[in-house]
């Protein structure tokens, strides 16, 4: 069954068959990724959907070219924006490379190079990243088969310094490092990860929620003596599930009395590995929280509705959870609309 998840103002469709590679791509809307999702569907059950081999001449220059296109019929890339000079890089510099034969070399020979033009491992790293997404989706898009050079890669480039977090505490996951790691992790850790961009709730929250706390009438749940630096017990909080957090409560086993029955230390040590597996550097459960948070604001909620869901009580605490992007606020879609005050709303 194909995941739709909510990124930022888009949806996202991933669709995963055993013996077929994960097709994956961005809509406007949630129904449109439905729809996508439900005609790929059918097409693999009618033997239509495998994908085929990567044609020998084709190149990473148009690999990227054919996500910029995609990029279009949905959310254009800005001439002004961070993604876009990202592309532009790595058209640069490994846009002559045949798609075929991307192999950890060549990636390891941008990064040296992008390094030397004065790139830090953090803006190499992002780069890479965009470079993970964008053949993912345009390889759907294209229906053929691309090898996973970025994932094999970035063990070594992290070993070798190439790649790594900003110095200050700003650290957000990237689209890609988010989609590898639901799919390295095993279930209930992947919609663990899930649940906590939707909702932005500590590990010590999600692993304590109970069933008995969920409002079926209201979709709140309950979330028991919630920190406080003042108030250390008896702070309870009923939190909306938005986006994609009631569903995925719902497609947990009862198996007992807790929604996600694992430990808070076995799931910080079960994502780090995933993490390290990944090659994927600096990147802590608790900056899903951050992500989560800034996620909310980057849909026009205003920072009264963010402390609703966050449980923040004192406002200003929120700027450090909230790293939003320059460009973001020239997207009306991302701000919301403004209603009948002339004030942003939620975007729907």
């Amino acid at each position: 069954m194909a995941s739709i998840m909510k990124i930022g103002s888009s949806w996202r469709a991933l669709i995963r068959r055993k013996g077929h590679k994960p097709q994956c791509k961005t809509f406007r809307n949630k129904a449109q990724a439905e729809v996508w999702a439900r005609q790929c569907e059918a097409e693999i059950d009618r033997g239509e959907g495998g994908l085929v081999a990567v044609p020998g001449a084709l190149t990473v220059g148009d690999l990227l070219s054919s996500y910029r296109e995609l990029r279009d019929q949905a959310r254009p890339i800005a001439d002004t924006a961070n993604e876009h000079y990202m592309l532009t890089h790595l058209e640069a510099g490994l846009g002559e490379r045949r798609v075929g034969a991307l192999s950890s070399q060549d990636l390891v020979a941008f990064c040296q190079m992008r390094r030397e033009e004065g790139a830090g491992p953090y803006t190499i790293n992002m780069e890479v990243s965009k470079l993970g997404t964008a053949l993912r989706y345009a390889g759907a898009f294209l229906k053929i088969a691309l090898p996973d050079a970025v994932g094999h890669a970035r063990p070594l480039l992290n070993h070798l310094g190439l790649i790594g977090g900003g110095g200050k505490r700003e650290r957000r996951p990237t689209e890609e490092e988010i989609l590898r790691l639901i799919e390295q992790l095993k279930p209930p850790f992947d919609d663990i990860v899930r649940f906590a961009i939707a909702t932005a709730m500590r590990r010590s929250e999600i692993v304590q929620l109970r069933w008995d706390d969920l409002d079926a009438a209201k979709r709140l749940i309950l979330v028991r003596d919630r920190k406080d630096p003042r108030k250390k017990q008896g702070n309870d909080q009923w939190v909306p599930l938005l986006g994609d957090a009631w569903e995925l409560v719902h497609r947990q086993p009862k198996a007992g009395e807790r929604i996600f029955p694992v430990q808070a230390q076995a799931l910080s040590k079960v994502f780090k590995a995933a993490c390290d597996g990944l090659g994927i550097p600096d990147l802590h459960f608790h900056d899903l929280r951050h992500e989560g948070t800034s996620r909310l604001f980057e849909q026009g909620y205003e920072i009264q509705q963010v402390s609703l869901v966050t449980g923040h009580k004192n406002w200003s605490h929120l700027r450090r959870y909230t790293n939003l992007k320059p460009e973001d606020l020239h997207r009306p879609n991302n701000a919301g609309e403004l209603d009948g005050r002339g004030r942003h709303g939620p975007a729907s």
